[in-house]
């Protein structure tokens, strides 16, 4: 056993230390938070250049409507002459709005002209206020109707005024009969940002070990080793060590961009930005974004739950995919050769990462119920799948299938390295490596 810590401490404290891993672990953090927060930032920031376009509304109606804001002024000019306002584009105006006819009748007989392409904002200012308008004109023309009396007409403005946009809220009821708030869409994103982690990390150390076999088995440093250690405790201690890298960085990370994720939503969410937020009156802004219902959301999700069975799942998930990567490695020569084994696992973790990702619309069908019990592919199925809620017999039945199978494939895995490890100068068979497997 003191052969097998020395092993596991050796492959351990040579990756921890190296200066690459040091500063990807430092630095990923910070640029996964301003990867979400950083662009979000940047949109609310514009320029105090005041823009000023021309209202040309030959119909009379539309024209008062428009006012000005901070960002842009509204100049109306009546039945101006567009060549005169044409000259001045790129110079002291912005845009020209002309509107040729009622709306009402032709609602096409709007254009909107400028020198460079429009921001989304400012269009759909422009094409809400004209709605709004001409919606006010069908319901005055709908007054003058001999068909349609007043009380009609009151409740058909009342429906206008309130609004179309439906907000539904979704609660989930509890066992013991209380109810929660809950958002699909944030358990969407969760599930699905788990999925991605978990297929990373096990694609990444698990190339890792396959990686590190490989290199031993070609400086023949193997030999002197084997000499002193049993293959066995060699292999053990190579994916142990090389996992507990994965779960440091992992941990380091977590606790990383809480504290970052933390410090930036108390930053958007403090009365001062939120207001100049409000200010800007952005496309989130348009579209009812709630910064603060968003955050709320995210805290009805059971973190406690997600995080353990993510460490749970992993362990699992590594040391199986590790075995057989180890496995690959000890039977080949060079990287070359590799292909020929590593194709049929990169298709099983593909499929699993697509249904995975497939099982977001539907976490309780077919796919997603028997993905998330078949060990090759229940760690990434089941990180989407927790999120909505899932029986504990099934999240018991597939921990026990994931770690039964990982312990028959660590065994089958040893009888192999034993034997490839030392095999040099011609890249085994499908056939020889089962052979391997019955040597005792």
């Amino acid at each position: 056993m003191d052969a097998l810590k020395i092993i596991i401490s050796r492959e351990y404290i040579s990756r921890v230390t190296k200066k690459s891993f040091i500063l990807l672990t430092i630095l990923m953090p910070f640029l996964f938070t301003a990867l979400i927060f950083v662009p979000y930032w940047l949109s609310t920031i514009q320029d105090s250049e005041e823009r000023k376009i021309v209202v040309i509304d030959n119909s009379g109606f539309y024209a008062p409507e428009f006012k000005s804001t901070e960002n842009y002024t509204f100049e109306i000019v009546g039945d101006a002459n567009i060549s005169d306002q044409q000259s001045r584009l790129g110079k002291d105006l912005y845009a020209i709005l002309q509107i040729t006819d009622d709306l009402s009748k032709d609602p096409k007989a709007v254009t909107f002209l400028s020198e460079k392409q429009a921001p989304l904002d400012l269009l759909s200012s422009i094409e809400r206020t004209l709605s709004e308008k001409v919606s006010e004109q069908k319901l005055e023309a709908l007054s003058h109707s001999d068909n349609v009396d007043s009380k009609t007409i009151d409740q058909v403005k009342q429906i206008i005024e309130s609004g179309s946009r439906i907000s539904l809220s979704t609660m989930k009821w509890g066992k013991g009969g209380s109810i929660s708030e809950t958002s699909t869409v944030v358990a969407s994103i969760v599930g699905g940002v788990f999925t991605v982690l978990i297929y990373m990390f096990i694609m990444i150390y698990g190339a890792m070990v396959m990686q590190a076999v490989m290199e031993e088995k070609r400086s023949r440093i193997v030999e002197v080793m084997i000499s002193s250690v049993k293959p066995v405790y060699m292999l053990i201690g190579k994916i142990v060590g090389i996992g507990l890298v994965g779960i440091t960085q992992l941990v380091f990370w977590g606790i990383m961009i809480g504290i970052l994720f933390i410090g930036a939503t108390a930053f958007f969410t403090n009365p001062e930005q939120a207001g100049q937020m409000a200010a800007v009156g952005g496309s989130m802004a348009t579209e009812g974004f709630d910064i603060e219902g968003a955050l709320a959301s995210i805290m009805t999700v059971n973190w406690f739950e997600i995080i353990f069975f993510f460490l749970i799942y992993f362990i699992g998930g590594f040391i199986m995919f590790a075995s057989i990567f180890a496995t690959i490695g000890s039977a080949v020569d060079n990287e070359e050769d590799t292909q020929q084994f590593m194709t049929p696992i990169t298709l099983l973790m593909l499929f699993a990462f697509y249904a995975g990702f497939y099982s977001i619309n539907n976490p309780d069908g077919p796919l997603a119920f028997w993905g998330s019990l078949i060990p090759i592919t229940s760690p990434i199925v089941m990180m989407v799948r927790l999120p909505f809620g899932v029986p504990l017999w099934e999240k018991l039945l597939s921990v026990v299938l994931l770690y039964g199978s990982f312990i028959l494939t660590s065994i089958m895995a040893a009888k192999i390295y034993r034997v490839g490890i030392l095999m040099y100068g011609k890249k085994p068979s499908i056939k020889e490596i089962i052979k391997w497997m019955k040597y005792k």
